[in-house]
């Protein structure tokens, strides 16, 4: 550990105290809580001064606090951010590379529960369960169970778009069904692929073939707008399409387009861009759209995990050893510099 205390800042809470408590137990970290209510100039006090900076999720994070160049530039002695799950779209990748401030996710804490989330709207999706519902609330006549005739999963088609750590558990999931599983990612190997249980198709054919489709890929400048009408045009009338990603990977329009002229039996969402939607959002007002409040992975254990993963994340950042979830490590060479100057210590190459 380090000589001098380095100095951790966060915002409002953590999702799981757990963190807190791990962090605080550190004699190498001084963890400090910021409050919005507290005003802008007491906090750009505090970050200012920080060498790490742990994350809120992205919706609450309030402006001018989210990480992008105007704070990096105006925080000198940061040394890494660290996003709260696995996404770190909020974050400006390219500002904190050029300074020599690592981007350290949790990627893998919520991975379970999310995938578990995705069968969730699958099973309620091709159950009708959402749709008898609210038709058994509304009325009791002009109507009988046959109506709401469902599938079953198994034989199935699940196709899976990034075949990561959400990815690979829904994959996993899918077996437990008897589902045939094709998935496209780019940037694993044939190994990966037959080990993660599923076939590798291109991007066009995982629409073409799945019963269902699973959208688990991170919003990138790659990922922006990639799902829209060419897609969903190829997708079978009998085919839905499940998104627990993030909101600006699918098209939204062109999706409500596709779901009101009936070219796909339905869609489960979790997620929006903005979040939350509008009540007037095309989307909320078909029932065979099931949706939740981008709250896939919002559950007891995953936001345990996920405080745990940055908390232990953090004590190894501050030793000066190499995180093991690093998104940006073209950032090593110069923040290896920055550590040895603000703190005397040499960083593992």
């Amino acid at each position: 550990m380090i000589d001098k205390r380095a100095r951790l800042v966060y915002f409002e809470n953590w999702m799981d105290p757990v963190a807190e408590r791990m962090l605080e137990g550190d004699t190498g970290i001084d963890l400090k809580r910021l409050r919005f209510a507290d005003g802008a100039e007491k906090n750009w006090r505090a970050l200012s001064q920080a060498h790490g900076y742990q994350l809120l999720a992205g919706y609450e994070i309030r402006e001018p606090f989210k990480p992008q160049r105007p704070l990096i530039e105006r925080c000198p002695n940061l040394l890494a951010v660290s996003s709260t799950g696995a996404g770190y779209d909020i974050v400006d990748v390219g500002a904190c590379t050029e300074a020599g401030v690592l981007v350290v996710n949790q990627s893998g804490a919520n991975s379970e529960s999310v995938a578990q989330h995705v069968f969730g709207m699958m099973l309620a999706l091709t159950k009708q369960i959402v749709q008898a519902d609210k038709r058994m609330r509304r009325d009791v006549g002009g109507w009988t169970r046959w109506d709401y005739q469902g599938r079953e999963l198994t034989g199935r088609t699940l196709g899976i778009v990034g075949l990561g750590n959400v990815g690979r558990r829904v994959a996993a999931l899918a077996r437990v069904f008897g589902m045939r599983v094709v998935a496209y990612d780019p940037y694993i190997t044939n190994a990966d692929f037959h080990e993660r249980g599923a076939t590798r198709a291109s991007l066009e054919d995982v629409f073409r073939d799945a019963d269902f489709v699973s959208i688990n890929c991170p919003l990138s400048d790659e990922t922006r707008g990639m799902i829209g009408a060419r897609l969903y045009a190829l997708m079978k009338p009998t085919a839905y399409f499940i998104t627990t990603a993030r909101g600006g990977v699918h098209d939204e329009a062109a999706l409500a387009e596709v779901l009101a002229a009936g070219r796909v039996a339905g869609a489960g969402l979790d997620v929006f861009d903005p979040e939350p939607p509008p009540l007037d959002h095309p989307l909320l007002k078909f029932d065979n759209v099931v949706v939740s409040p981008h709250n896939a992975g919002v559950t007891d254990d995953c936001t345990y995990n996920m405080a745990v993963y940055a908390a232990e994340q953090w004590m190894t950042i501050f030793k000066g050893l190499r995180p093991p979830r690093l998104i940006n490590p073209d950032a090593w060479p110069r923040y290896r510099q920055r550590f040895q100057r603000l703190f005397g210590v040499p960083v593992e190459a």
